[in-house]
């Protein structure tokens, strides 16, 4: 028998990666294909162009823009569906625990939430360490879809940013990482203590260094009016 590989070795023991491998594949083909067909035209574009990057090897940075009603939800499970169908790690993580509920194996403790709150007025960032479990579960990772995003300071996104660069050694944004970050800048924007309008908006995520290479796309079909 082949000895096996360090990285190969790494993997198989690393229980984050083996958590989140541990699905059905035909379960989630069932499921994907059930949602698929139920999407409407503005969520098969979104969903269309997400996967042909992703087969272009094009690992591409989306921003869905979309107010309540229009489906945002339902397509995240659609698209988390699909490539689950093919073995592959998608992590979904939420900035409101309303959000959170509706997203399959939310991931908390992915990106430290809870330190970037901690620590957004000093900007001082606790990290996970680059040769760790975590780590590996982020080098392993396809896709990271973000919900409520414009409910977090972009000073969370930028820390994110920088560590997964580290982390994958790519000085692409994110690492080179498929991420779809979506939300609706109408509804309730992060809170900036004793801030004003103007530093409430230069806090949102459109501020952001790497937002002019997202590709916004939006929905406008309200599938509950």
């Amino acid at each position: 028998m082949p000895t096996p590989s360090v990285e190969a070795a790494a993997r198989a023991t690393n229980r984050l990666i083996i958590d989140e491998l541990d699905y059905d594949m035909s379960d989630e083909l069932s499921r994907f294909e059930s949602l698929a067909r139920g999407l409407n035209s503005d969520q098969y574009r979104v969903f269309k162009s997400v996967i042909d990057a992703h087969h272009r090897g094009d690992e591409g940075l989306f921003f869905l823009y979309g107010s309540g009603g229009t489906g945002k939800t339902y397509l995240w499970n659609t698209i988390i569906s699909k490539f689950r169908s093919d073995k592959r790690i998608v992590l979904a993580v939420a900035s409101s625990g309303i959000a959170s509920l509706l997203l399959p194996r939310w991931e908390n403790g992915t990106f430290g939430f809870q330190k970037y709150r901690c620590n957004l007025m000093t900007r001082r960032f606790v990290f996970f360490d680059k040769r760790s479990e975590r780590a590996e579960l982020i080098r392993e990772t396809t896709l990271i879809i973000w919900d409520e995003a414009p409910m977090m300071n972009q000073l969370a996104f930028e820390a994110v940013n920088r560590h997964l660069k580290d982390i994958c050694d790519n000085d692409n944004a994110f690492g080179d990482k498929s991420v779809i970050v979506g939300g609706d800048f109408r509804q309730i924007l992060l809170v900036v203590a004793h801030g004003s309008h103007e530093s409430i908006v230069a806090a949102t995520v459109h501020r952001a260094s790497f937002w002019n290479d997202c590709r916004v796309m939006h929905l406008r079909i309200n599938m509950r009016l």
